[in-house]
């Protein structure tokens, strides 16, 4: 570590998509935390979130004890929580929050824990990486390692749902008005750009990319249309989910409507990544649907 870097150890909560559709978003975020003194540690034996939009809506008894589940590894680690997903933050943090607020609830759980050697304790804490870059290592750290500044990138950011809300229990001030990736972006010198339903789903929630395809292509295809439109060179989020859905959904929408899309899906941290002089490669963008254009890679 240089002087002034951090010295964090987090557990890192995987989730489903990251390990197993996209790794790039692990190398790079796992790279640009390394960077700054934040060290990572694998939940060893952690399952899916599971699926906030899905199994919690559904069956909120089966799903609470899993997410617990999920919470009491890392309290055995005596660690905090990061994600790279919005759908394992609010599955996670959702699950905490209501386990804090509601002990009759934490003590359902915990029986039906018990039956397998664990207890929930309400110990840890959930944080989203965007939320550890912006707030934990800070804009004028980030700002001191860009060795390549995105002058003249223009971006559209993407949040997506759960993200935003519920406000209360995510913390992050208004869901209509947010300005975290706005900051992350600007770090790096690009310029964000405001675009229509900028706010909107990515089209995948909710079960929907499963149980009506086409519909959810067709969510997705506005919000790239409306990218386009306001001279947006590339997309950046923070969700391994939204990622699936904006850049393999891509591949899906040529052939499902005829088009012909390859705009650019960058999770924040390899568009940090990028700014900061790692390769195409080292960000994983190489194995990606989506191909970058020059003016990302100089």
């Amino acid at each position: 570590m240089t002087d002034g870097d951090l010295d964090l150890t987090y557990a890192y909560f995987l989730g489903c998509i990251t390990p197993n559709r996209y790794p790039g978003i692990e190398a790079a975020t796992k790279r640009i935390f390394k960077e700054f003194g934040i060290e990572t540690k694998e939940m060893v034996g952690a399952s899916c979130c599971p699926a906030p939009g899905v199994f919690g809506s559904f069956d909120m008894h089966t799903w609470l004890p899993v997410a617990a589940r999920n919470l009491s590894i890392a309290e055995e680690m005596e660690l905090e929580i990061y994600v790279t997903c919005n759908g394992c933050y609010g599955s996670l943090q959702e699950a905490d929050h209501l386990l804090k607020e509601h002990p009759k609830l934490k003590e359902r759980v915990n029986k039906v824990l018990s039956e397998f050697g664990r207890e929930y304790k309400g110990i840890t804490k959930v944080n989203h990486s965007i939320v550890i870059l912006h707030d934990i290592i800070g804009l004028d750290k980030l700002k001191e390692r860009i060795t390549k500044p995105m002058n003249d990138v223009n971006v559209a950011v993407h949040y997506g749902c759960h993200f935003l809300k519920p406000r209360e229990v995510r913390g992050h001030g208004s869901s209509e008005t947010p300005y975290i990736l706005e900051d992350l972006v600007k770090v790096t010198g690009a310029k964000e750009v405001d675009y229509k339903d900028k706010l909107m789903c990515c089209g995948a929630g909710g079960g929907n990319r499963t149980a009506d395809t086409v519909q959810s292509l067709e969510w997705t295809r506005q919000k790239l249309v409306n990218a386009t439109i306001a001279g947006c060179d590339c997309m950046v989020h923070p969700c391994a989910f939204c990622h699936l859905q904006l850049d393999r959904g891509q591949a899906e929408m040529n052939k499902a409507f005829g088009t012909n899309f390859n705009f650019p899906i960058l999770y924040a941290t390899q568009f940090l990544g990028l700014a900061m002089g790692l390769s195409e490669k080292e960000c994983g963008l190489d194995i990606q649907t989506t191909t970058m254009p020059e003016k990302l890679l100089k």
